[in-house]
């Protein structure tokens, strides 16, 4: 079941973007873009980076870097686990989908 995408308009650091989503994905959306305005203000607030787009770089650099870097004791990388879970829900709801049909 595919959900319609709705535009939402959201600021980062004063200025206006719109961005389309839908509705499941719209917090997390929110609390990303929430995560980069303020990223970028730290970077902006240092003094070391100048120019919007140099902070946009720097900021998409740092968070790259801790995403990479989300690997915990024992070596476990969280992303990859992450997009496996996904995987297995989606196998999951697709074989259940099929067994409704059985009641």
């Amino acid at each position: 079941m595919t959900q319609e995408q709705k535009a939402l308009d959201v600021n980062i650091m004063g200025r206006e973007f719109r961005v389309s989503c839908t509705e499941e994905e719209r917090p997390d959306l929110l609390r990303a873009v929430e995560y980069l305005d303020r990223k970028m203000r730290e970077i902006r607030e240092s003094g070391k980076v100048v120019g919007i787009e140099r902070i946009a770089v720097m900021a998409a650099l740092n968070i790259a870097h801790e995403l990479l870097g989300t690997k915990v004791a024992g070596g476990v990388d969280l992303g990859d686990l992450k997009r496996r879970i996904v995987g297995m829900q989606a196998s999951i709801d697709a074989a259940m989908t099929s067994q409704d049909k059985l009641f």
